[in-house]
């Protein structure tokens, strides 16, 4: 039913957003056909006002960029002479001196032609009127560029001989820009959010004299440990699958977004059913791949840490940073999590001089520039966390390093607290303040501050890899970017699912930092995934409602605070996997992305363990194997045992604010 109310707004969408004349024309059309009952003319009418309301929006927009912008379009050689497609904003008031705003994309920088513009420039719709010469590119490969294409790019180095990287052709490019483009103040300024992200962490490396202030946000960092293909080693299925399907695909000459590939459609929008009935990740390749040879070949040719990652582990590679950095991530952000703690991290590790800070907020992927972030799935956040941020910390960040404006003095790290609801600003990260805390896992469920006095106790319990544990709740229709936070209760039950709790907190716990889990372990298979998910358990009294409906029970909600996988084989070395001995004691350690989350008073904190995450982790076969060579009959079930005895604890520890 609401599948066929929404059918007609969809088709409003999805014509030319130009143009509001052609929807409002078929709207109508629709109405005197008699097309919808007068329940579906209400919802209709009501999706119809928004629609128009966003559209003219744009226009307006679109038609403030037309009236105060003149677009360019040039190619811009690089150094080895591959030409790289550039398209420039300048402002047609000539009264000032502005500095240049870039962003490398391989996400296209439509639309294309002089007479077509964006609805708006910068991060964000505010930055358009801010005063910058804004530019985009199509990077090497993408798009209208030319040259060839290679995902995360290695930086150059004496052992791979590389002459060129991302580094040198963001060098090149801002070398171009302040010496061509009129009227410009001689300082760059550079952002991204994820995969641009990466774009901007490479400028850093030997950066151009004229980049002075860089924002990393979501950045891809490292597709191995934990962001976008990989986490703790173990692939991220249903997103590498879905993505490289198009992304990957050959583009044998420069084209327009226009003619680009098209996405993986499947007609059950069942993927837990989809990636069962296709186990294996060579039956995907052969079946549904062969049109994306390059990186799927890559990932089944390098299942292991080796000189193919690090040479493209961007964070590996920073020398002295001299630009300023502003690196932003969300915390709820299921793409990139790990990226943006990491790439704080190692700046101010490989320079510590550097002035580079950190922001982290309540958000999905990107959401510090796409939605007010007052909310995000059914937890509300009690401020738009969204519009402070762009307000308060990225405008000002490049107004001040770009043109000197205001006196931008931010925090090292500013950081919201979820369950607390507020910003918390630090000196640094994570705070040198914080006091270790660690909770032992008990054979009957709790989570206790108290090492087990036991010198021989156990659970034992079966995973089955043909029965794994879904990653979300209901029919897998998609992956959400929700199921960061999402209740956990739909496999609390589950015997695979292993279940810890302390008893209802009598003071407000709040968690800063990394989290790690701490496990002894043993197996009858010679490997396994561990999933460990750090969850705030809601009271049985709570009055909390959840943004989306006012059916949502929130009362013992298991909101999901972090969780992580590990594959078990990668626990002494990322680079050299190692199997497990059957039925031998094995510590195993998880380490979780950084979290900043307050579990109140009356709340209780809970953990759970298991061994799959389907289908958005692929399934261990239990063997210590190559995974990309598995047969259907290579996956096999698993009898576990976890130790909690005092002699062999499991645990899970992480730093506390005092």
């Amino acid at each position: 039913m609401a599948a066929q109310i929404l059918h007609p707004i969809s088709l409003f969408f999805t014509k030319n957003r130009h143009g509001a004349s052609k929807q409002i024309t078929y709207f109508h059309s629709c109405l005197e056909q008699g097309k919808f009952t007068d329940m579906k003319r209400l919802i209709i009418t009501t999706l119809f006002s928004i629609f128009l309301l966003v559209t003219y929006g744009q226009e307006v927009d679109q038609r403030y960029v037309k009236d105060n912008y003149t677009k360019i379009e040039e190619y811009i050689t690089m150094r080895d002479g591959v030409r790289l497609f550039t398209s420039i904003y300048i402002p047609k008031d000539q009264g000032q001196k502005y500095p240049i705003m870039l962003n490398r994309t391989p996400y296209t920088v439509a639309p294309y032609g002089a007479d077509e513009v964006k609805a708006y420039h910068g991060n964000f719709p505010e930055m358009t009127k801010a005063g910058y010469i804004f530019v985009y590119q199509d990077v090497r490969g993408r798009w209208m560029s030319e040259g060839t294409y290679e995902n995360i790019r290695p930086t150059r180095n004496k052992e791979n001989g590389h002459k060129i990287d991302e580094s040198t052709d963001t060098y090149d490019t801002i070398d171009w820009l302040v010496k061509n483009v009129k009227n410009n103040n001689g300082k760059v300024g550079m952002y991204g959010i994820s995969y641009p992200g990466f774009y901007s962490t490479a400028a850093l490396i030997g950066s151009h004299p004229a980049l002075k202030a860089v924002s990393p946000q979501a950045p891809v960092t490292d597709w191995f440990i934990g962001d976008d293909f990989h986490h703790g080693g173990a692939l991220f299925l249903m997103d590498a699958f879905r993505f490289m399907y198009s992304f990957d695909a050959p583009r044998p000459k420069p084209i327009t977004n226009a003619d680009g590939p098209k996405g993986f459609q499947l007609s059950s929008k069942d993927y837990y059913q989809f990636f069962l009935a296709n186990p294996t990740l060579s039956g995907l390749k052969a079946k549904y791949l062969n049109h994306t040879v390059k990186f799927w070949d890559d990932l089944a040719k390098h299942s292991a840490r080796d000189t193919f990652w690090t040479s493209r582990t961007v964070t590996e590679h920073l020398g002295t940073v001299k630009p300023a950095v502003l690196v932003v991530g969300g915390l709820f952000d299921a793409e990139d999590t790990y990226g943006a703690f990491e790439t704080y991290k190692q700046i101010e590790k490989r320079s510590p001089k550097n002035n580079s800070v950190l922001v982290a907020g309540p958000w999905y992927h990107g959401g510090w520039v796409r939605a007010e972030g007052d909310s995000f799935g059914d937890i509300r956040f009690g401020e738009k966390t969204s519009l402070y941020y762009r307000k308060e910390i990225e405008l000002p960040f490049f107004e001040y390093h770009l043109k000197g404006k205001g006196n931008f003095k931010p925090a090292e790290a500013t950081v919201y607290l979820t369950g607390a609801n507020t910003w918390k600003k630090f000196q640094q990260w994570p705070p040198a303040d914080n006091k270790e805390k660690t909770f032992f896992l008990t054979s009957d469920g709790k989570l206790t501050t108290e090492a087990n006095a036991s010198t021989d106790n156990h659970v034992q319990y079966s995973s089955d890899p043909n029965k794994p544990v879904p990653f979300q709740e209901g029919i897998i229709t998609d992956r959400t970017r929700e199921y960061m936070l999402a209740d956990q209760r739909f496999v609390a039950n589950r015997p695979d699912v292993l279940v810890f709790e302390t008893d209802a907190l009598t003071e407000d716990l709040t968690v800063v930092g990394p989290v790690r889990a701490n496990l002894t372990v043993s197996m009858t298979g010679t490997d396994a995934d561990f999933v460990v998910k750090l969850i705030d358990v809601y009271p049985d009294s709570s009055s909390a409602t959840s943004p989306r409906d006012d059916k949502t029970v929130m009362q013992n909600y298991q909101m999901l605070v972090r969780g992580e996988v590990l594959r078990g084989k990668f626990r002494e070395s990322f680079s050299e996997p190692k199997a497990f001995v059957p039925n031998q004691k094995t510590p195993v350690n998880v380490q979780l992305p950084d979290v900043a989350h307050t579990f109140k008073k009356g709340h209780k904190l809970m953990i759970q363990i298991q061994h799959s995450w389907f289908p958005l982790v692929d399934r261990n076969p239990n063997q210590f194997m190559d995974i990309y060579k598995a047969e259907e009959k290579d996956f096999i079930k698993n009898e576990h045992r976890l130790y909690f005895s005092k002699e062999s604890p499991s645990s899970i520890s992480f730093g506390v604010l005092n």
